[in-house]
């Protein structure tokens, strides 16, 4: 899998969203400033909750243009192959006999794209399996729970 293709791919998700988000955030805007949505009385709430949802998907909209640029630099950057565990890193880890392939990103947190029929799913260093995963090499081992009956999921591999 080429984690280039991975970041691309990434970018591509974040960009879609955007434009939703964007189109989304129009019409609430819309809606917070329309004529029909004055206040009849001083219960009438309509257009306050519309600005503050707008206000909010516009905070949305910061976030993914900041998450699809540090992707952005993510693609351009040159990583170690098969070196310590670090944002952009690229990885496997196997839980018995199935394999996860995690991207450590920046931002967005949760996102899965696909990439060669492989699911990927976006990670962060904040996230408790990122914070685990950082520094940690090929070969090594981390745990999803606390649960000490629970099997460690080992790294298979790392690009």
């Amino acid at each position: 899998m080429n984690k280039r293709a991975v970041i691309e791919l990434v970018v591509a998700q974040i960009e879609k969203d955007l434009a939703a988000l964007v189109n989304a955030t129009k019409a609430t805007h819309a809606e917070a400033t329309d004529e029909q949505n004055k206040a009849e009385n001083k219960y009438d709430t309509r257009a306050l909750e519309a600005s503050y949802l707008a206000q909010g998907q516009s905070r949305q909209v910061m976030e993914l243009l900041k998450a699809k640029q540090e992707f952005e630099a993510l693609g351009t950057a040159e990583s170690i192959p098969e070196g310590p565990v670090d944002i952009g890193t690229l990885l496997t880890l196997r839980r018995g006999s199935i394999d996860t392939v995690y991207l450590l990103g920046p931002k967005a947190g949760g996102l899965e794209i696909s990439c060669e029929e492989t699911l990927v799913t976006v990670i962060t260093p904040q996230s408790p399996l990122g914070q685990q995963l950082m520094g940690k090499v090929q070969g090594e081992s981390v745990a999803f729970s606390n649960d000490p009956g629970q099997k460690p999921s080992q790294i298979t591999r790392v690009w």
